[in-house]
């Protein structure tokens, strides 16, 4: 089966791996599936608390702008890909667990990373087939069929072996066999870039809610993710690595804590643990965002984002400087109206301003510089291009990142 061939592969290329000079950066991302931040607050779970003695751990949200144009439902695969690729629905345009027609015009973490460190390894441990395939997209012709380098997945598909039950055991035992495996890949073969997706505690949630057996998913989880870190420690122990891991949930639930979807606050309230040192504003006083945990990775990997996609992502780092968070703009007295919270006072924010969304199918936006201010203002007015336009993309460029708005007008 596949999830076989890949490990086999790659423990083939035990023998011929080795450290560059220097510490070896490297990264693994986890998504516990749908554990609201009041849950993980109120349950003791030494795993994360190890990890986050280390670094943090902060509230974060999905569900982008409420009510906005990057409104994005509280939906597993819809979060996912916002992690994956740093935007919000409106781009990445997963709106559900279908998965119908992703745009792969918003590179994913692995594409960007593969692209800049072709030589470099990747890896994927899930508990759904869906993760690897369509959205890193291993089997979308668009996404340029990235196959991870390892791989281990679709044992939900082994009926056989898992045989399914109404009680989600067979999840669990898949899990189990998740972490496991991604636990010896990364004490063997130390894979640069990895995800893992562990799935039983969002079944637990959807078959009792609020209950003992939600919390008891939660307890096993956090086993699972100590074993997990106990490989980290030991590459970082016994090789010239450095890790960093970041572990977050896809969404939060509803109020009885059955199901999820929907723009409450506890739907759209989730968490970030993570051993990153240096966090910065965003993640220690700000509410960070799931779209915040890719340009983090890319700042920790050294992965340098080409311009015209950078100004498409909707995260920024939550290590390091920034220079503002939170731009919004809008029409006002025939002009354009844009502000942001300024974090760093250092230097100046170009506006540029786009009056079509070409990068949506591939063309490049026709960006103009509409103006130049102190990024220390934290507001700014432009002209409105004579000619008209349905949407405005309005993108500033800081010192220390981007931020983008769109402005869609109504007709």
């Amino acid at each position: 089966m596949k999830y076989i061939f890949g490990v086999v592969c790659l423990l083939l290329l035990a023998g011929s791996c080795h450290n560059p000079p220097g510490k070896t950066r490297k990264v693994v991302f986890v998504i516990v599936d749908g554990i609201p931040a009041d849950v993980i607050e109120r349950l003791e779970t030494p795993g994360l608390d190890a990890i986050t003695k280390q670094g943090g751990y902060a509230r974060a949200y999905v569900g982008g702008e409420k009510d906005g144009y990057s409104q994005t439902p509280t939906i597993s695969a819809v979060g996912y890909n916002s992690l994956l690729t740093g935007t919000w629905v409106n781009k990445h345009n997963v709106w559900d667990n279908d998965i119908k027609e992703p745009n792969y015009h918003y590179p994913s973490i692995f594409r960007l990373f593969k692209t800049q460190y072709p030589e470099k390894k990747t890896a994927v441990f899930s508990t759904w087939l869906d993760n690897r395939t369509k959205l890193i997209g291993s089997e979308a012709k668009d996404a340029g069929n990235l196959q991870p380098d390892f791989y281990f997945d679709g044992l939900e598909k082994d009926t056989v072996k898992y045989p399914h039950d109404t009680l989600a055991k067979y999840i669990h035992r898949i899990d189990e066999a998740v972490t496991d495996t991604a636990a010896a890949v990364i004490s063997r073969m130390a894979p640069d870039l990895s995800w893992v997706y562990l799935e039983y505690t969002d079944d637990m949630g959807h078959r009792y809610g609020n209950s003992k057996h939600m919390d008891d998913a939660v307890f096993i989880m956090d086993k699972q993710l100590q074993r997990i870190w106990e490989a980290i420690q030991y590459r970082e122990q016994n090789f010239n690595e450095e890790w960093q891991i970041w572990i977050t949930t896809d969404h939060g639930r509803e109020e009885n804590g059955y199901h999820h979807g929907g723009q409450s606050e506890r739907e759209r309230t989730t968490w970030i643990v993570t051993n990153a040192k240096d966090l910065n504003e965003r993640f220690l006083q700000q509410q960070a965002a799931i779209v915040d945990i890719m340009p983090s990775i890319a700042s920790y990997l050294h992965i340098s984002i080409p311009k015209d996609k950078q100004m498409e992502i909707d995260g920024v780092p939550l290590t390091g400087k920034i220079s503002a968070t939170d731009a919004k703009a809008a029409i006002v007295s025939n002009k354009i109206s844009i502000s942001w919270k300024v974090v760093n006072k250092d230097g100046k924010a170009k506006i540029w301003l786009a009056t079509a969304n070409s990068f949506k199918t591939g063309g490049s936006d026709e960006y103009k510089l509409a103006g130049e201010v102190p990024v220390a203002e934290g507001e700014a007015r432009i002209d409105i291009p004579q000619s008209s336009s349905d949407m405005y993309k309005i993108v500033l460029e800081m010192p220390y990142n981007f931020l983008n708005r769109w402005i869609i007008v109504k007709k």
